[in-house]
């Protein structure tokens, strides 16, 4: 059979449109949320015949997964096989039961990401993200791996000796990890005298941080690390409520989205689907889920939605780069931005160890925004002018920087329970 991701557009649609109709019967059927949804706003779900229909149903929100986290459950208990949480990025996190069936389709779904990277079997993955604390993403790239017959080393996150030490003894080719932690990797190699251009090292696959511009082309992080070493990278966005990654291809365009996985709608401000090639907040519906399925998500995220044909010969739409999360919208001094293009902007200075980024809500309702650095060894304070002055080139305004130590920094990105480290903390009042 065709894999679907090359088949017209036209094709695709209808293909999806079919999986819609049998996800919506299986909600119907089995989700003490959905089923409540659906009487509560009358909604006929015969009716939802096409993609355009789905404007019909409400959105579903953080907040419903935290308040009514069971009823989305559409199993028996004892089917679950793995427990997952989120990582409790806008607040409390969210518990997903994941069938076997959940894991198989995890598992396809990575093998398939990896393959649209290039990963054929034979290659070696080294794994640089944690399994464990019911955390999915670990879990869904070892199962890929392994599904696609690949090779994986699970060596787990942080610990640049003993990232260097299982390169030199087992020879990967591919290393998944957070693209800043690269920058340690190198700098580490540096001090002690590690040939890593000449390591076994041929491709980089990033997770949680972006690489790319909205034009594709190489953001500073992306460019610092290539600058430096010279392999083949590789951008993915992926989250836990669904259960999907979208990759690039060797062309490095924006993720592929797997059809049959995923429906994804872009949704502006009018809470209505924008224009392709505009940017909104990414929206999906899982397909083929069996113990939590979600209907109309609202991710958070922006981004753009790109239908043309991609080079590789895929019809399937990419979504572009993030530009940021939408809760996390900053107006700065009269400009709009988004966290990530500051964090681009610290991730790529040198004096910058580690640091904070703090916005809260000034006397007269706008935005204040404070920048909490770490200096290297060697640095003082003289560098804060310095650092405005690349915030002014990079992205038109300064935030307020402060000069803070490195382990107080530390103690702040790395709290007990956190699984992810926190860079961005949102004092203003929520409404």
């Amino acid at each position: 059979m065709t894999d679907i991701e090359y088949q017209k557009p036209e094709e695709i649609k209808a293909f999806q449109e079919g999986k819609l109709h049998e996800a919506l019967q299986y909600l119907k059927q089995h989700s003490p949320y959905y089923q409540r949804m659906f009487a509560s706003y009358g909604i006929d779900i015969d009716k939802i015949q096409h993609l355009e229909d789905m404007v019909k149903i409400p959105f579903t929100e953080k907040k419903d997964l935290q308040l009514f986290n069971d009823d989305f459950l559409c199993c028996p208990r004892e089917k679950v096989i793995d427990y997952i949480t989120t990582s409790g990025t806008l607040g409390d996190p969210v518990t997903f039961g994941c069938t076997e069936k959940d894991l198989q389709r995890l598992a396809y779904n990575e093998k398939k990401s990896f393959e649209c990277a290039g990963l054929k079997p034979g290659n070696i993955v080294q794994l640089m993200t944690t399994m464990d604390k019911r955390f999915m993403a670990g879990l869904a790239y070892f199962l890929g791996i392994r599904e696609m017959g690949a090779s994986v080393i699970r060596v787990g996150n942080g610990i640049p000796e003993l990232q260097w030490d299982t390169i030199r003894r087992i020879h990967p080719d591919t290393i998944m990890c957070v693209p800043s932690f690269i920058l340690k990797l190198i700098d580490y190699a540096e001090q002690h005298g590690i040939d890593y251009r000449a390591s076994s090292i041929r491709r980089i696959i990033g997770i949680g941080e972006g690489l790319r511009e909205q034009d594709f082309s190489l953001n500073l992080l992306g460019r610092r690390i290539k600058e430096k070493w010279d392999v083949d990278l590789f951008a993915t966005y992926s989250s836990t409520e669904m259960g999907a990654t979208f990759s690039e291809c060797p062309y490095g365009c924006g993720g592929h989205v797997h059809p049959e996985l995923i429906i994804v709608e872009i949704i502006g401000d009018d809470d209505l689907p924008v224009p392709d090639g505009q940017p909104g907040e990414i929206v999906v519906t899982t397909l083929g889920v069996e113990g939590m399925p979600l209907l109309r998500f609202r991710t958070g995220d922006i981004a753009s939605r790109i239908t043309d044909r991609c080079q590789c010969g895929r019809y399937s739409y990419r979504l572009t780069p993030l530009i940021g999360r939408k809760n996390n919208m900053i107006k700065l001094k009269g400009t709009t931005l988004y966290p990530p293009a500051i964090n681009d902007v610290l991730d790529n200075t040198d004096y910058v160890a580690n640091y904070v980024i703090e916005v809260s809500t000034n006397n007269a309702g706008t935005d204040d925004v404070k920048v909490k650095i770490g200096l290297r060894e060697g640095y003082t304070d003289a560098v804060v002018k310095e650092l405005k002055d690349s915030f002014r080139s990079r992205i038109r305004v300064a935030p307020e920087v402060e000069v803070m130590p490195v382990e107080e920094i530390q103690r702040i990105n790395f709290p007990a329970k956190s699984r992810k480290p926190i860079k961005f903390i949102d004092l203003r009042a929520k409404h």
